[in-house]
C-alpha cells in the first residue's frame, strides 16, 4: 500500500482485544464465584465442615498465587495467544470437574488445578494490552476489564440461585465450564501476539498503537535480581497482598456471613442472594470510576505518579473505614451498603496497580504482573482459611474478621504512600539492541 499511515483512517481492531479481555474476565469470575453460592450445598452433600470447605477455597488461592509468575513469564516468552488458549481450556475442564467431586480430597485437588489454570489469565491479558494498546489507553482498558470481571462475579450468586431451582449444583459447574471452552476457540482463531501480523490492522492503527517492541521476545531473560531488589516491586506486592486479603471475603465467605450473622436473620434466601451481588457490583463501579478519572487527573498538574498513589491510598484506606463502619450498623441494608462501598474503594486502587505493572515492567510486564498477582493471591489464599479459624476462636464473631480486614487494608494504603508507579525497571540505555 503506497499511502502513508497519516493518509489512512485507522482501523479499530484493538477494540476486539478489549472485547476478548472483557468476556474472559466475566467468565473467569463466574467460574470463580459460583462455588461461594454453592458452598452450603457442597458442604451438605460432601459432609464437610466450614474449616474443610476453607481448605477448598484456599487450595484455589495457593495454586493461583504459586503459578502467577510461571504464567506471566510464559506469556513474555511465547506470547499470550498460546498461553491463554491453554490455561482457559485447563481451568474450564477443572470447573467442570468440581461438579464431579466426591469428597474433601477430590474437591481440594480439583480446585487446586482450577487455580493453576486461572493463574495465567490476568497477567496475559495485561500482556495483550501492552502489545495492542497505546500507553494512553491502557489504564482505561484495565478499568473496563475489571468492571466486567467484578460484575460477572456480582451477578453470579443470583444466576446460581436461579439455576439451583431446576438443576443440581454439580450441573452448574458443567454449564459454566463450557463457556471457557467456547471462548478459547474463538480467541485463538482471531488473536495474534503482534498487531502487525493481524489482517484487520492497517498502517494507521499500527502508528497509533506505537512501538510494540516491549512484546514477546523469546531471547529476553527476566531480570529477576533487579525485580527482587526493587522497592517499587515490593510495594506493589505488598499493596496487592493487602487488597486481595480483604477482597477474597466477598467471593468466598460473604454468602455464609449473610446467612449466619444475626443482622440478616429475617431475610429470605433470595434477598440474601441479591445482597451477595452488592460487593462485586460496587467493586466494578470503583474500577471503571478509577479508569475514567485517572486520565484527566494524570494530565493535570497532579501528574500520573501522584494520581496513582492518591487513588491507591484513598481506595485502600476507604475500604478499611467502610468495613469498620459496617460492624456498627444494625440495619441490614446499610450494613451491606457499607460493605459494598468498601469493595468500591478497594477497586479504586486496582487499575493503577495493573497500570504500574505495564509501565514499570515494560517488556517484562507478564512476569511483573504475574508476580504482583501471585502476592495478591497469597493474601487471597490466607484469608479464606483465616476466616473460619477466627470464627472458631471467637465463638462465631464475624466482627473480629472485619477488624482484621480493616487492619490489613490500612497497611496496604501505607504501601501506596511510598510507591513509585511509573519509573521503568529497565531504562532505555539498559535495553539491549533487538534481534534482527
Amino acid at each position: 500500500m503506497s499511502a502513508t499511515p497519516g493518509a489512512l483512517r485507522a482501523t479499530n481492531a484493538r477494540q476486539w482485544v478489549i472485547f476478548y479481555a472483557v468476556t474472559l474476565a466475566v467468565i473467569t469470575y463466574v467460574d470463580r464465584v459460583c462455588i461461594s453460592k454453592s458452598a452450603e450445598f457442597i458442604m451438605r452433600d460432601l459432609n464437610l465442615t466450614k474449616v474443610q470447605m476453607g481448605y477448598a477455597f484456599t487450595a484455589f488461592g495457593w495454586a493461583y498465587a504459586l503459578f502467577e509468575i510461571p504464567g506471566g513469564w510464559l506469556g513474555d516468552k511465547i506470547g499470550p495467544r498460546k498461553v491463554l488458549m491453554r490455561v482457559v481450556m485447563m481451568w474450564s475442564v477443572f470447573t467442570i470437574a468440581t461438579g464431579w467431586a466426591w469428597g474433601l480430597v477430590s474437591l481440594v485437588f480439583f480446585r487446586f488445578l482450577f487455580g493453576i489454570g486461572e493463574a495465567g489469565c490476568f497477567p496475559n491479558l495485561t500482556k495483550a494490552f501492552t502489545l495492542w494498546l497505546p500507553v494512553q489507553e491502557r489504564v482505561r482498558a484495565q478499568g473496563i476489564m475489571w468492571l466486567s470481571a467484578r460484575w460477572g462475579g456480582a451477578f453470579t450468586p443470583l444466576l446460581v440461585a436461579w439455576m439451583l431451582t431446576f438443576m443440581e449444583w454439580r450441573y452448574t459447574f458443567l454449564t459454566f465450564g463450557m463457556l471457557g471452552v467456547v471462548w478459547a476457540w474463538f480467541f485463538y482463531s482471531w488473536f495474534r501476539d503482534n498487531p502487525k501480523d493481524h489482517p484487520a490492522v492497517n498502517a494507521a492503527e499500527l502508528a497509533h498503537i506505537g512501538d510494540s517492541g516491549n512484546g514477546v521476545d523469546a531471547h529476553a531473560s527476566v531480570p529477576w535480581r533487579r525485580l527482587f531488589a526493587s522497592p517499587t516491586v515490593w510495594l506493589l506486592w505488598g499493596q496487592y497482598f493487602c487488597m486481595s486479603y480483604g477482597w477474597y471475603f466477598y467471593v468466598t465467605w460473604f454468602p455464609t456471613y449473610l446467612k449466619e450473622e444475626k443482622t440478616f436473620v429475617d431475610m429470605t434466601d433470595w434477598q440474601r442472594s441479591l445482597m451477595a451481588c452488592v460487593p462485586l457490583f460496587f467493586g466494578g463501579l470503583g474500577s471503571i470510576f478509577c479508569g475514567l478519572v485517572s486520565g484527566p487527573m494524570a494530565r493535570s498538574p497532579l501528574g500520573l505518579a501522584r494520581t496513582r498513589r492518591l487513588m491507591g491510598f484513598l481506595g485502600l484506606a476507604g475500604a478499611a473505614a467502610m468495613l469498620l463502619g459496617s460492624t456498627f450498623l444494625s440495619n441490614p441494608f446499610l450494613a451491606v451498603l457499607a460493605i459494598g462501598l468498601a469493595s468500591f474503594c478497594n477497586d479504586l486502587a486496582m487499575p493503577g496497580g495493573w497500570g504500574a505493572c505495564m509501565d514499570v515492567g515494560g517488556k517484562h510486564t507478564g512476569s511483573l504482573s504475574g508476580s504482583m498477582n501471585m502476592m495478591g493471591n497469597a493474601g487471597g489464599a490466607v484469608a479464606p482459611m483465616a476466616v473460619p479459624l477466627i470464627l472458631a476462636a471467637t465463638n462465631n464473631n464475624w466482627s473480629i474478621n472485619f477488624y482484621v480486614f480493616a487492619a490489613v487494608y490500612g497497611f496496604g494504603a501505607l504501601c501506596w504512600v511510598f510507591l513509585d508507579p511509573v519509573t521503568p525497571l529497565e531504562k532505555p540505555q539498559d535495553v539491549p539492541a533487538s534481534h534482527s
